[in-house]
C-alpha cells in the first residue's frame, strides 16, 4: 500500500493554525467584524459587545497572538485594529485548495 507522508514543511505553520484557531470563536468575529470599519478602543468594544473588560481582555490576547489585530496605546487607552498582512496569509492558504485540490476518489481497501 502507498500512503501520501506529509512532512513537517508541508504542514501549515503555528501562525497559520492560531488564526484559524482565532476566528473559530464568535466574539473573536465580532470583534474582527467591528475593527473591519474602524480601529477602536477597549472601552469602546466593551460597550459595543457588552462584555466586561476581562472577557474581551482574553479574547484580544488571542486575536493578536494570530497576528490579527494590532494594539497601540495612547495615553491610558489601548486601540485596536485590523493586522490585514495575515488575512492575506489565511486567504491564499484557503485559496490553494480551491486551485490545487483535485479531489480524486480513494483507493479501494482490502482486508
Amino acid at each position: 500500500m502507498q500512503y501520501l507522508m506529509q512532512t513537517s514543511a508541508d504542514l501549515p505553520s503555528t501562525l497559520l493554525i492560531a488564526g484559524f484557531h482565532a476566528l473559530s470563536e464568535p466574539l473573536r468575529v465580532q470583534v474582527l467584524e467591528l475593527l473591519r470599519d474602524k480601529e477602536l478602543c477597549v472601552c469602546d468594544l466593551c460597550e459595543i459587545l457588552g462584555v466586561t473588560q476581562s472577557k474581551l481582555s482574553f479574547h484580544l490576547k488571542t486575536l493578536k497572538e494570530a497576528k490579527l489585530v494590532r494594539s497601540r496605546q495612547q495615553g491610558r487607552w489601548i486601540y485596536y485594529s485590523l493586522d490585514l498582512p495575515q488575512f492575506v496569509v489565511l486567504e491564499q492558504y484557503l485559496a490553494e485548495f480551491r486551485r490545487f485540490s483535485p479531489i480524486l476518489p480513494a483507493n479501494p481497501c482490502y482486508d
